[in-house]
């Protein structure tokens, strides 16, 4: 073979590389609790996002939930190497903590807040072991009243503090729902009530909730290299 054919084989494989390498999807899983299994319903916010990267022709991720409903951040790590790890996603975004704290009111269960970190430490070791990027998010709501005076608040706050603590001093990217939720409730919920505004209930996410979620996981996830 003459040099200069090689060359022009060589470029030519070089080009068909380059081809597969900007076609390959970005895999992101979303790693949750009942939320993120109503996630990918119609109206879910996994569902939204898809919808969002379609109307802005953004054709390079494919979105992935997997959520379980009731479940915490023990649950979330007994099933992480089947439900995350054996996917091979590129990024995982860890989305949990409402039940560690709600549950503690509603069934008289819950995680103890060192147990909640060391889980949740020990799960983004495991990602971070396996090649994939981590993202966290803090949990965002147990009831939507905006004067502090929801029941689990102190508690809900704690929790989100770990998960900030966590993103900090491991460096990874933060979506900070909590904080974005009571910033939005303090504007839009002038009534000062517990449920209906972004939540059907108080936790669960309604139309305008998931809009909203979508848009804050997205303002972090896309900026994840």
């Amino acid at each position: 073979m003459s040099s200069k054919l090689l060359l022009l084989s060589t470029f030519i494989l070089l080009m068909l590389f380059a081809s597969f390498v900007s076609d390959k999807k970005r895999k992101v899983v979303f790693f949750g609790d009942s939320i993120t299994q109503a996630g990918i319903t119609p109206n879910g916010y996994i569902s939204v996002l898809k919808d969002l990267l379609a109307k802005d022709n953004i054709d390079n991720y494919e979105l992935i939930g997997a959520g379980v409903g009731g479940n915490k951040v023990y649950d979330l790590y007994l099933r992480m190497e089947e439900d995350v790890i054996a996917k091979s996603p590129d990024i995982v975004v860890i989305y949990v903590g409402v039940n560690d704290v709600w549950h503690k009111r509603t069934s008289g269960t819950g995680t103890d807040a060192d147990k909640f970190e060391k889980f949740y430490r020990a799960m983004i070791r495991k990602f971070q072991a396996a090649n994939i990027k981590v993202v966290v998010a803090t949990p965002a709501v147990i009831g939507e009243k905006n004067n502090c005076t929801n029941p689990q608040d102190g508690e809900l706050n704690q929790y989100s503090d770990i998960i900030r603590r966590i993103a900090a001093s491991t460096r990874l990217p933060l979506v900070d729902l909590r904080a974005k939720f009571l910033e939005y409730l303090a504007t839009n919920n002038p009534d000062n009530k517990d449920k209906g505004v972004l939540t059907t209930d108080g936790v669960h996410m309604n139309d305008e909730g998931n809009r909203f979620l979508a848009n804050a996981m997205w303002d972090v996830v896309k900026e994840v290299k």
